[in-house]
């Protein structure tokens, strides 16, 4: 986490639980946390296409909630680093353990009916998600909240793992790209966290261009957030599959990953 002395900003004194490695208020005086925050938009821009494309194709509404729970995630971190509020925290916090409950929904209604519901699955998910809100709020303890993510992420590893290996080995190509960029974007932010001081000391005898390349926790964002978006991908893919659709995996002129049955495309 970051040393005590930062600079002042506009949002004033710092009430978050957690503060980052990157300098406070060190580019902008608006922005708290100048790089932490734009580089949310990977989170928030490409999800928001495949929200969209989504609807117009008629997709399952558990990929749609999927794109928009993303692009929630990203809004909220993006107001969290900008702020360093501890409201806006939460904002941050919270829609990741929905989103990945979501994620979790999806993976395991992968080989269902189409547009059939699993009560039992979505009640279960549904209290979790209380549970885990209720008892973060009282407690305000990061790593309680982070222990719960990573038991859901775990959750998503092992079922991709499954899928892969017992039922479409042929997808270990996007299955595998994604966790492994997810985990590397994990390891950078355990660097940020264990190497602040020196990353911090580092950045301050070289150019700033240089210096940029070692704000590790926007790496996180960045590489978590492809993962993720390549998680809703294979998930797309996998639930395609299963419906003989006959998907294909593509890359439009705009740079943006798409699943697609013949002509149609059904995820951006």
């Amino acid at each position: 986490m970051a040393p005590a002395a930062d600079r002042d900003g506009y949002w004033g004194p710092t009430t978050s639980t957690l503060d980052w490695c990157e300098e406070n208020y060190s580019v902008t005086w608006y922005i708290a946390e100048f790089w932490n925050t734009v580089s949310n938009l990977i989170m928030i821009i490409p999800p928001m296409f495949g929200a969209i494309q989504s609807v117009r194709d008629g997709l399952e509404k558990r990929y749609i909630a999927s794109y928009l729970a993303l692009t929630v995630v990203g809004m909220g971190s993006w107001c969290f680093h900008m702020t360093l509020k501890y409201e806006m925290q939460l904002l941050d916090e919270l829609p990741m353990i929905y989103s990945c409950c979501i994620f979790v929904y999806c993976m395991f209604e992968c080989f269902k009916i189409k547009n059939s519901v699993n009560y039992h699955l979505l009640f279960t998910l549904v209290l979790f998600s209380l549970i885990v809100t209720t008892v973060y709020l009282k407690v305000k303890e990061p790593i309680f909240h982070q222990v719960m993510y990573g038991m859901l992420v775990f959750t998503l590893v092992l079922r991709s793992i499954y899928i892969v290996t017992w039922v479409y080995p042929w997808l270990r190509g996007l299955g595998y790209t994604s966790l492994g960029i997810f985990l590397l974007g994990f390891l950078f932010w355990n660097i940020d966290n264990i190497f602040c001081d020196s990353l911090r000391n580092f950045r301050k005898k070289v150019p700033p261009i240089i210096g940029i390349t070692t704000q590790f926790h926007a790496w996180w964002h960045i590489l978590t957030g492809l993962g993720s978006y390549l998680h809703i991908l294979f998930s797309l893919y996998t639930r395609t599959l299963y419906l003989r659709y006959r998907p294909k995996v593509k890359v439009s002129p705009l740079l943006r990953s798409c699943v697609c049955v013949g002509d149609m495309v059904l995820g951006v």
